[in-house]
């Protein structure tokens, strides 16, 4: 609800004089809001955004368009977009009802235009981004979401905003390698397993995290060091029958990564914290 006023001027020969002012207000009939499900981002995993729009009044709101700044923020002299529209992504949801995809333009900014809002129906729009290298990562950050609505009886522009934070949490990935790839019989094989952690958060002892592996051949005896250091036998279970190797929980430890904004460019790069297990044995 918006608050006007207006005052009347009476200019004549003799003089000027003013009226009375008068004050009023502008009940909107259109309300918006922006939220995500989406409790967190991170690179390479799209986040869901949804806006929810109300029309209040007894005629449709025609003509609609909304502009969404995908997170624009400025950086030096410029203005970067930390979000990028995935595209067919967006669905339209006219009273609880699938629509045919409207007008989209990906942007930045990402437009939406060519639909109405009945009178005291809703209308809802769906639609994934995914981060871009100008989203801010680490503890503390977070992507703010504007969208700016307009359409045809609207007076002013209405927003809605969701803010996101960068993700917490520590995610790990596994790669596998195998040296030689051709092995006589009763000779030696390594296995090099490198870890990584592109999440903020370290993994530590009390994630209680377990590394398993069935190795077919069979290694027996085998030899085990983890960043270098020699693992003792207190630190997994190995099954010289069947091959399975376990570790203890709570033996994988694996460092955060670290996160640096490039001071000329404003793009983000990450320095995973990584582990490096390595197993060897006799075939």
């Amino acid at each position: 609800m918006a608050t006007f006023t207006n005052q009347a001027t009476l200019s004549y020969s003799g003089g000027t004089t003013t009226s009375n002012i008068t004050t009023g207000e502008l009940v909107e009939i259109l309300s918006a809001t922006k939220t995500t499900p989406d409790g967190s981002y991170t690179t390479g995993e799209p986040v869901t955004f949804v806006l929810s729009m109300e029309n209040t009044g007894t005629t449709p709101v025609t003509g609609v368009s909304v502009s969404d700044n995908l997170g624009a923020y400025t950086f030096g002299a410029g203005t970067v977009y930390p979000l990028e529209y995935v595209p067919g992504s967006l669905l339209l949801l006219i009273n609880g009802t699938l629509q045919p995809t409207p007008t989209v333009t990906s942007g930045p900014p990402l437009v939406i235009s060519g639909f109405s809002i009945p009178a005291g129906g809703n209308a809802s729009i769906i639609y994934d981004a995914l981060p871009t290298s100008y989203a801010p990562l680490g503890t503390g950050q977070s992507i703010t979401n504007t969208a700016t609505i307009t359409g045809t009886g609207i007076a002013n522009s209405i927003l809605a905003s969701t803010t996101v934070p960068a993700a917490t949490t520590a995610a790990l990935a596994i790669t596998k390698a195998m040296n030689p790839t051709t092995v006589s019989e009763n000779g030696t094989l390594t296995y090099t397993f490198t870890i990584t952690n592109t999440g903020p958060s370290a993994i530590t002892a009390t994630d209680n995290t377990v590394f398993t592996d069935t190795f077919q051949p069979v290694l027996n005896p085998i030899t085990v060091t983890y960043n270098g250091v020699t693992w003792p036998d207190t630190n997994y279970t190995y099954n010289t029958t069947t091959g399975n190797f376990t570790s203890t929980a709570g033996s994988i430890t694996v460092p955060g990564a670290t996160y640096t904004q490039d001071p000329s460019t404003g793009q983000w790069t990450v320095t995973p914290g990584t582990a490096t297990l390595v197993i060897s044995g006799t075939v």
